[in-house]
């Protein structure tokens, strides 16, 4: 008996108790990234739901909105969608960091390798992986944060719309309203944020250290950093474009669909405002990630994986 307990202790934990700990890792990781940067997202996502009044843009940039947002709602009026967002962002980073992380463990078994030394086009392919899932929990906490964060409050009395009221008004399939626009979105994002974090990580160790050991803390957190910044850009036209369905201030007619909202910007609008927001959005994602990789990695060390 005490040489079977021995062998189950030496086998370490099992593959559920490995998926649950990763999907609590990823949840705490996802609510200190956006507990920190969420003015920042609040500050994109006005800027890119903007629309001209009597031909002039109601923000001149990132930091005019963050002066109107502070002058107009005062400091909580940065921090209106947070906490739906954070109900949120427990399941979609969940998701999307155990998947990429059990997605790389399987991919590198496969062809006899470590996660660490995954090729990139591995690496990608687990981290599109992980994209296409979190949809699940991305787009109703998604949808229920913008119409809260578009919402300016016109008065001292003015009350703004709750995160239980939006979820009711819209109902169940409202709140998978703009699926696609997010898929086209988060699928590319994670295709280019997850091989290209690992890739710099490990550049960062050998740069810092001189080593092919498995990267740092501080590594995987400068890492993630440039590859939040770098795929959080390159996405940003889809969105602006996820931004536009989602909001509760469409124009009229509303938009038919993705192909239909990007055709009326272009010819409204032109093609700079398919990169509105795209510096908050990058301060926002940059950090976010960062953060976000940092703790879960420290979490994985911690339980010695």
């Amino acid at each position: 008996m005490a040489m079977a307990a021995d062998t189950r202790v030496a086998e370490g934990p099992t593959p559920a108790i490995r998926l649950l700990a990763k999907l609590g890792n990823g949840a705490v990781a996802g609510v200190t990234g956006v507990s920190i940067i969420f003015p920042l997202d609040m500050v994109k996502t006005r800027l890119q739901n903007q629309k001209p009044v009597n031909g002039r843009l109601p923000y001149a940039g990132g930091v005019d909105c963050f002066r109107q947002i502070v002058r107009q709602e005062g400091v909580r009026g940065l921090y209106r969608g947070l906490v739906p967002n954070l109900a949120g962002v427990t399941p979609e980073k969940a998701i999307k960091l155990a998947i990429n992380d059990i997605m790389r463990g399987v991919l590198a078994e496969r062809i006899g390798t470590t996660p660490d030394r995954l090729p990139v086009a591995y690496g990608a392919l687990a981290g599109a992986t992980a994209g296409l899932c979190q949809f699940v929990a991305t787009n109703p906490m998604e949808i229920v944060k913008i119409r809260m964060q578009v919402a300016t409050a016109s008065g001292a009395t003015a009350v703004p719309a709750s995160a239980l009221g939006i979820a009711r008004q819209l109902g169940f399939r409202g709140l998978y309203r703009g699926t696609a626009a997010t898929l086209l979105r988060d699928v590319p994002f994670s295709l280019l944020f997850f091989p290209l974090q690992a890739l710099l990580a490990q550049k960062a160790q050998w740069f810092m250290y001189k080593s092919r050991e498995k990267p740092s803390t501080i590594c995987v957190l400068a890492g993630s950093t440039v590859a939040g910044m770098v795929a959080a850009a390159s996405v940003t036209p889809a969105d602006v474009i996820k931004t536009r369905l989602q909001s509760s201030s469409q124009p009229t007619p509303a938009y038919r669909g993705v192909v239909d909202c990007a055709t009326r910007i272009m010819s409204t609008e032109g093609p700079r405002a398919f990169f509105k927001g795209t510096v908050p959005r990058c301060l926002t994602m940059a950090p976010l990630f960062g953060i976000a990789l940092m703790m879960y990695d420290m979490q994985q060390k911690i339980l010695g994986w």
